[in-house]
């Protein structure tokens, strides 16, 4: 059910408001007062924020400025009145939806909800990456099992922890969960525990208040906040430091987080992935990771085995990989060798995936003619 947050200083209207938008079957929230209504949206999540102009202390283009540095993908409606339109006209340019003038009716008030809605839907389905899914390629005994188990857990909330070595795919998988799941319209936001600097990856997962430290210009929200309601993917995680495990172990069992410079928690409601290439019980162990965030992170564990082991699936992966950059690179490459393919079989792939990947694309750069043969294929020596 989408949220409404109401903003309004009458009381009447507030009560008005509310009882009008859940006959709509939208779920309102109201706030007598700008002030009230910016504790909220630090807190919380709102599909539509509907809010009067004229009202005491902060005003409605005021609250609009500081709601457009919170949320500004959030659609912003003004209640005006019909003298106030030129100020109402002037917040649209500062990134106000629409207004809606006093007195107006039920049906006006859904009509332009409506709108702001399918607008944001729009705007969040036009601002995803455009770049192409990886595609899920499965074809071994083993991975078919995978595949099973990845969609009776995606039916769930329960956090997976995805264990394999380098470019077997994890990130795939956890996307392949993320869409089967409830949570398929909310965001997939990735984080690499490994490529953030440890004192960058705590600003960057809780994300920090304006003025928090030197160079927070304005109030940044991290990647849990960017993936409420969807699903958030913790790359690696063995690699996070000790002192970040703890705050993780408090998100997952409190579902707030603390912004750096923040003064109050923030709900979120986030389903999580882990992956990791490390033995991350032997980490336990040896005291690199907590063994409370360890049970907490693999409530549903899944081993994905290296490319090695799943050789029937390479043939597949070539042919895959071969129509994506004959298509990038914009060559007509459309098969490869039965020789090509033997040497591809036959190799360890200890980069999995994403070597065999690289190495596709290498041998179409290199290909003269309409197929791969062995001339193309460049491996490392590993013998």
């Amino acid at each position: 059910m989408y949220r409404i947050l109401v903003v309004d200083d009458d009381e009447q209207m507030r009560v008005a408001l509310s009882a009008t938008i859940k006959h709509l079957n939208f779920e309102p929230k109201v706030a007598k007062d700008a002030k009230e209504a910016l504790r909220y949206l630090k807190k919380e999540q709102f599909d539509v924020i509907i809010s009067d102009l004229k009202m005491p202390k902060i005003d409605g283009v005021e609250f609009l400025r500081e709601v457009k540095k919170i949320n500004p993908e959030t659609p912003f409606i003004m209640i005006t009145a019909f003298g106030d339109v030129k100020t109402a006209v002037e917040s649209m340019k500062l990134g106000a939806f629409d207004f809606i003038l006093k007195p107006f009716s039920q049906e006006t008030l859904k009509k332009v909800i409506d709108l702001a809605i399918s607008h944001s839907n729009l705007s969040k389905e036009t601002n995803k990456t455009e770049e192409p899914k990886e595609q899920f390629i499965f074809a071994s005994p083993s991975m078919k099992k995978i595949v099973e188990l990845a969609k009776k857990v995606a039916e769930t909330d329960a956090t997976v922890l995805l264990i394999g070595e380098s470019g077997t795919g994890k990130e795939v998988l956890a996307r392949f969960i993320h869409e089967k799941s409830k949570r398929a319209k909310g965001n997939f936001v990735a984080v690499n525990c490994a490529a953030i600097p440890s004192n960058l990856l705590e600003s960057e997962m809780f994300g920090y208040e304006k003025g928090a430290f030197s160079g927070a210009i304005k109030s940044h929200p991290g990647k849990f906040e960017q993936a409420n309601h969807g699903t958030l993917l913790l790359d690696e995680i063995s690699e996070m430091p000790l002192e970040l495990q703890a705050k993780l172990l408090r998100v997952i069992q409190e579902k707030t987080i603390d912004r750096i410079g923040g003064t109050e928690p923030i709900k979120v409601d986030v389903r999580i992935i882990c992956t990791t290439n490390r033995n991350i019980e032997q980490e336990v162990k040896e005291g690199n990771f907590r063994e409370d965030l360890y049970y907490r992170i693999s409530v549903f564990p899944i081993k994905i085995p290296p490319l090695r082991e799943r050789k029937e699936e390479i043939p597949e992966l070539a042919k895959f990989f071969l129509k994506n950059f004959s298509r990038k690179f914009n060559k007509n490459v459309e098969d490869i060798t039965d020789s090509a393919l033997e040497l591809l079989i036959n190799y360890p792939w200890p980069g999995n995936i994403r070597e065999l990947q690289n190495v596709i694309e290498r041998a179409v750069v290199l290909a003269e003619k309409n197929r791969i043969t062995p001339n193309e294929i460049f491996l490392h020596n590993l013998g």
